[in-house]
């Protein structure tokens, strides 16, 4: 009987308690229209599908530059770009997309896909559940490519956003778009959206020291293999202006007897491979990007006594012609990840200790240091600090980055071209 009476109070307190939190009113005062000041970006929280979060852009001067830099996530969570051999805006300019492992439980590790908007820095998820792998935005359309196990599908990004907005956000699978399936002995690894937007490419170990690179066609769904080779192939990335152009690496995590490769596929369905520039003892090769439609953007290594014996720093390749040019290497270890503006006039290079700088693509002199700080605590590419992986904006005008500055890593912008 006792027990009884105090169950039946606990329930009535708690829906007591229940009433007053959903109506929020505090001596007097409703506060249910603030109450959305609860669920910020920043605390950790359930996977929802479609939710909005409050911006987090925070904005400052460089302390060294002063050149006006947006953290775009301040949150204590794991917040990154995307890699930089992929497109890290929507098609049409509006959404920057990134990745965070906020809604990761302990005994649960996972991260989702979110978008910022450039115009209120407001960020909504856009994916959820076990995300996948191998995000690819369109180069053309407000959609995104995803392989879910061996299903290749195309998320409509556009209209989640609209729904999300006007609250009116469907299941996930609404949003989907089945393309093609890759029969089940292969397991897609990388994402590589050809220029047409009708085709993508992707590799797959076959064995430990067989590697395989594969097309798959939007219009017949089918799968067709291109091309083994004896090695881990990282870091694909199609030609996002020339249909049937791909590069990717072979990948060790360091250096590789011969770094970049670069495959095309002819109108007869023809498959050319060949290694991008030959390397040299003592060269080390990394983070390969295309620098518009015929040219290759890369790093030789600096940051070793015997590396520099060759000349280090940022070169480009020309696809067409083999013409190799150097746009610079700065004395701070040297220049570690690199990307240009869609017209190939700018260059944004970054440094192990978290300094970038924007380069003149036709005069090296001419080098602006943008922002710094970014890596605090080491000048070495193996600490756990933020790799910057810089990307440049399609329409040429911003910078976006990871930076390790405010937490362990957030996403940052800055401008091309400072005021």
């Amino acid at each position: 009987m006792f027990k009884n009476s105090k169950l039946i109070t606990a329930i009535v307190v708690f829906s007591i308690c229940s009433q007053v939190l959903k109506a929020q009113v505090v001596e007097g005062k409703d506060y249910s229209e603030l109450a959305n000041v609860y669920k910020t970006f920043d605390i950790a929280g359930d996977d929802i599908f479609g939710q909005r979060f409050l911006s987090e852009n925070y904005t400052f001067k460089d302390e060294i530059t002063g050149v006006t830099v947006n953290a775009l996530t301040t949150s204590r969570h794991g917040n990154s770009k995307m890699y930089q051999t992929h497109p890290q805006w929507t098609a049409d300019g509006k959404y920057i997309v990134f990745t965070s492992n906020r809604t990761s439980k302990k005994d649960n590790y996972d991260s989702q896909y979110y978008a910022i908007s450039t115009n209120d820095f407001t960020i909504t998820q856009i994916t959820t559940g076990k995300n996948g792998r191998d995000f690819h935005l369109g180069w053309h359309k407000n959609v995104a490519y995803q392989f879910k196990g061996n299903n290749l599908i195309e998320i409509d990004i556009e209209q989640l956003l609209k729904d999300s907005e006007t609250g009116n956000v469907k299941s996930s699978e609404d949003y989907e778009t089945l393309l093609a399936t890759v029969p089940k002995n292969i397991k897609p690894s990388g994402l590589g959206l050809d220029a047409s937007e009708k085709a993508a490419y992707f590799s797959s170990k076959i064995n430990d020291s067989l590697y395989a690179i594969y097309k798959v066609d939007f219009i017949t769904g089918k799968t067709v293999k291109l091309k083994e080779v004896p090695f881990w192939v990282g870091h694909l990335q199609a030609n996002p202006f020339v249909e049937g152009e791909l590069m990717y690496c072979w990948e060790t995590r360091g250096d590789s007897p011969q770094r970049m490769w670069y495959l095309s596929i002819d109108k007869n369905g023809k498959v050319t491979n060949r290694p991008l520039y030959e390397e040299r003892e003592n060269d080390w090769v990394t983070h390969e990007v295309f620098m518009g439609p015929d040219k290759v953007l890369f790093h030789l290594m600096g940051h070793l006594d015997r590396l520099q014996e060759n000349q280090t720093g940022i070169y480009s390749l020309n696809l067409r012609t083999n013409e190799l040019k150097f746009h610079g290497q700065t004395g701070d270890g040297g220049y570690w990840h690199c990307n240009a503006t869609p017209d190939g006039k700018w260059i944004a290079g970054d440094t192990f200790d978290g300094k970038l700088y924007r380069i003149n693509a036709d005069n090296p002199k001419d080098t602006t240091l943008l922002t710094t700080g970014h890596r605090l605590l080491s000048k070495s590419p193996f600490s756990s600090e933020a790799h910057m992986h810089q990307s440049i904006s399609p329409d040429g005008k911003w910078i976006l980055f990871n930076s390790s500055l405010l937490t362990k890593n957030d996403i940052m912008i800055v401008p091309v071209h400072p005021e």
